[in-house]
């Protein structure tokens, strides 16, 4: 077929809804109806999980082996460890992430009393009173506090708006999409994934795209917590592609511009034959791309894998300078991730023995070993 036409303003458009819909893990019920109210529009049919991971089914000229594409829309963010005696809130992180990055955050607190505005600070932020110290004070979350925009002086005053411990605070993303293509904003790990798959399928439906084999679109809650995809896939998926976050940074091969592809993460390679799929896929249809390895970094992929799902994993990544800090892409990575999963959705199956969960060695893969 022609190549994709992808609609940027249409990606961009729902990559700004979901920026602005606060979903730290454990809270995400909103951006989830937000992404249902989606692919009832698109006219997709979908399913919800009990606590609201979504799958939605594109169905290919065949249903087996089927494949599926994941991205989660749950985001870092925190939570109340403590209401102090000055009246402010001690905090714990949700996700991995520096207090570094939340110093200075505007964040909104979800309590029984309503949703708070506050700033986090760290304990020393004044200047004209502690001097130097704003600058020699350690850097942990028992160095930061959250206040409140309130009238509180003390802890009975703060309890008294129905704020208490366990409260989810989210962080205010600030999203900034600039006349030079790049977007900067919190969060866009992984809603800028959700962007990506949502416009993959606007595209697909529009173009009258047909898969080659039922293919799922799979939206997950709690990947920044390790949980992931662990309870959201079918039997009958023998592949999943992740789509995710690639960190540029010095060391890595990643980029803001193209499609990076991840060989292998913290637990381990990627399937060798699916993931070489890709590049190829990516060398066809003329999509920048790269490749490379992370050390320090798990997804969705890494979630099926640990709850016993026996399939191939991938992972293609839009490369964020910043990771879970301030993080910064570029919309042409996102149109070109946009391409490559309609391309694996409409690339032919090579390993037909998949279809089975079990089955003899007849059609079982081969990787090159001569010299």
């Amino acid at each position: 077929m022609a190549r994709p036409a992808i609609d940027l303003d249409y990606l961009k458009s729902r990559l700004a809804d979901l920026l602005n819909t606060p979903s730290p893990t454990g809270y995400t019920d909103e951006a989830v109806w937000q992404v249902c109210r989606e692919l009832q529009r698109l006219g997709l049919d979908y399913e919800l999980t009990r606590r609201g991971a979504i799958r939605a089914r594109l169905p290919g000229r065949a249903p087996k082996p089927a494949r599926a594409v994941v991205a989660h829309v749950d985001t870092l963010g925190a939570q109340v460890k403590q209401v102090k005696d000055n009246g402010r809130l001690e905090l714990v992180a949700i996700g991995h992430w520096s207090s570094r990055f939340a110093e200075g955050a505007r964040a909104t607190v979800f309590s029984e009393g309503g949703a708070w505005r506050g700033t986090i600070l760290p304990l020393k932020a004044s200047g004209h009173t502690f001097n130097e110290e704003v600058d020699t004070q350690p850097v942990s979350w028992r160095q930061v506090e959250l206040r409140i925009d309130a009238v509180t002086h003390g802890r009975d005053d703060t309890l008294a708006l129905g704020i208490d411990v366990g409260d989810i605070v989210a962080i205010d993303p600030q999203p900034e999409f600039t006349d030079t293509g790049f977007i900067v904003s919190r969060h866009l790990d992984d809603k800028a994934g959700v962007a990506v798959l949502l416009a993959a399928l606007e595209c697909m439906i529009r173009e009258e795209r047909t898969p080659t084999v039922d293919t799922w679109w799979l939206f997950t809650i709690a990947e920044e917590v390790g949980l992931g995809a662990s309870s959201v896939l079918i039997p009958d998926v023998a592949a999943m592609v992740t789509v995710d976050n690639g960190t540029t940074a010095p060391g890595q091969n990643s980029s803001e511009f193209g499609v990076t592809i991840a060989m292998a993460d913290q637990t381990g390679p990627f399937d060798w034959h699916l993931s070489r799929k890709l590049v190829q896929l990516a060398r066809d249809h003329d999509i920048a791309h790269q490749k490379d390895v992370f050390r320090y970094y798990r997804s969705d992929s890494a979630s099926a894998l640990e709850s016993g799902a026996d399939i191939r994993t991938a992972l293609i990544t839009f490369g964020v300078d910043a990771s879970h800090g301030y993080e910064r892409i570029h919309e042409t990575a996102l149109a070109d991730l946009t391409r490559l999963l309609i391309a694996y959705a409409e690339s032919e199956v090579e390993i037909g023995r998949d279809a089975k969960p079990l089955s003899g060695v007849k059609g079982f893969t081969h990787q090159p070993v001569d010299e």
